[in-house]
């Protein structure tokens, strides 16, 4: 049997292939949209993509079921459990096999066994594997959403980002029921979760790629609750704020995402585009590092440097359907030897897949000489901001300026600087009134989320 874990760094997220080397079949599991790993691995290893499946429709990233199926004519599995309002509404058109709980199918001589795990998800799946050669019955489990490395998946994500109103309790509390199942697995099966540390889909994943059964039956605080009211209670608190892309995400998946046909690179536009994008008010992502945006920038540019956090902040940011030009200064850049590449591809996976160009460093002397002024962010530190503080609360009526915290909601209540606003960054412009005159301080725990924000307020007009 060949088995792969493929795993996206930002995202979080895992993908698997599990082949059959006698027959040369292979699944592919949860696929991201950028499909062609899995292409290049099936032909290094002398495999046939057969099958590609799906544990859930997922929030967090634009499945590539779809688009891998199409590209290699494999057999598309989805599942037909959860309820008429949570099916695939593209599974006929693309002639999807439906699968149920207690279903059985092969991949070469390898059994796969379907199991209904709803509680992250009504339709939620996993699937457990027996590569039957080996005649030792079942060797592990891919657990989706469900079950993590020291975490569950969290119940709370049909209410807070899908929007249907009253379904956490009821959801957390089947989570428990599907838990049950799971305990009743043997100790010896491997799982092989859909996410690793740093996903919202979760409040504390592990950051260990895999795991089993026994372990999580023994560390895995989901698996050991006192009670189901206990589980209830301590699964639906503390929870991550999900980004605002979730809600997205989710009707992309159900209703079958736009093919790609592979990702393409977007053409340079010569520096002077930059005048005209933002005369017409376009999203301009600026990606340099955030020390270099806040020193000298285009006025109207969005900053979000391109890091492990740039999906997130421009899933959070960026509406979908938008049209993006990105500002790239490849040599600046430790992480990798093609910024734009990675850019495009990261926007791409949460269905940011309209880059229409790409300008580098040049758009802001293109700037300048056109007799226009960049703009820059002062940055204070933190005597600076104490001083300015003592300076305005000894004279309360006179105000000099606002100070915006914009941690997540387990930070600030961790602790926060007095007479803060408290604005988390991925709500900051719909909770600020236009017009405000009062000069803005923003903060966060290390200044890079600041950055973005004071971008952000500055692109809408605050000073």
């Amino acid at each position: 049997m060949f088995f792969k874990q493929f795993y996206d760094t930002p995202l979080a997220q895992a993908s698997y292939m599990v082949g059959c080397q006698a027959t040369g079949e292979a699944i592919v599991i949860d696929p991201s949209r950028d499909v062609a790993p899995y292409v290049r691995t099936a032909a290094q290893e002398g495999l046939r993509i057969v099958n590609v499946t799906e544990t859930h429709i997922h929030a967090d990233f634009v499945s590539g079921s779809r688009e891998l199926a199409a590209l290699t004519g494999a057999r598309l599995l989805l599942s037909a459990e959860g309820g008429k309002d949570w099916q695939y509404t593209y599974a006929a058109a693309d002639n999807a096999s439906m699968l149920h709980d207690g279903g059985v199918f092969m991949v070469g001589n390898i059994k796969i066994e379907v199991m209904h795990t709803p509680g992250h998800t009504p339709e939620h799946l996993s699937f457990v594997v027996t590569d039957t050669p080996a005649a030792a019955g079942a060797m592990g489990i891919f657990t989706g959403d469900f079950v993590f490395v020291g975490d569950v998946g969290r119940p709370d994500l049909l209410e807070k980002a899908a929007h249907v109103l009253g379904t956490m309790e009821s959801s957390a509390r089947t989570l428990y029921a599907s838990l049950q199942r799971f305990l009743a697995l043997p100790d010896h099966l491997q799982v092989w979760p859909g996410h690793g540390a740093g996903s919202a889909c979760g409040k504390a994943l592990g950051a260990v790629p895999f795991s089993t059964v026994g372990y999580e039956k023994l560390a895995n605080w989901g698996l050991n609750a006192v009670s189901e009211q206990a589980f209830v209670n301590e699964v639906l608190s503390g929870q991550p704020d999900p980004p605002s892309y979730f809600a997205r995400m989710k009707q992309v998946n159900r209703d079958g995402p736009r093919l790609l046909r592979g990702l393409a690179t977007p053409p340079k536009l010569p520096p002077s585009s930059i005048h005209a994008l933002v005369r017409s008010g376009a999203t301009v992502i600026d990606t340099r590092p955030a020390a270099t945006y806040t020193e000298s920038h285009v006025p109207g540019t969005l900053s979000i440097p391109y890091n492990k956090s740039f999906s997130t902040w421009a899933g959070w940011l960026v509406p979908g359907e938008t049209e993006i030009t990105l500002i790239v200064n490849a040599a600046e850049y430790d992480i990798t030897p093609d910024v734009l590449t990675g850019a495009v591809r990261d926007l791409a996976m949460i269905g940011l897949d309209r880059v229409t160009g790409w300008m580098d460093h040049n758009a802001l002397p293109a700037w300048s000489e056109a007799g226009h002024a960049l703009a820059s962010v002062q940055q204070l530190s933190s005597h600076d901001l104490a001083a300015q503080i003592a300076h305005d609360s000894a004279k309360p009526a006179t105000r000099s300026v606002m100070l915006i915290d914009v941690r997540n909601d387990e930070e600030w209540s961790h602790g926060h600087i007095a007479g803060a606003m408290h604005i988390p960054l991925g709500h900051l412009l719909e909770s600020l009134s236009a017009g405000h005159d009062t000069p803005l301080i923003v903060h966060c725990q290390s200044g890079a989320r600041s950055a973005i924000a004071a971008s952000l307020l500055q692109r809408a007009g605050f000073r």
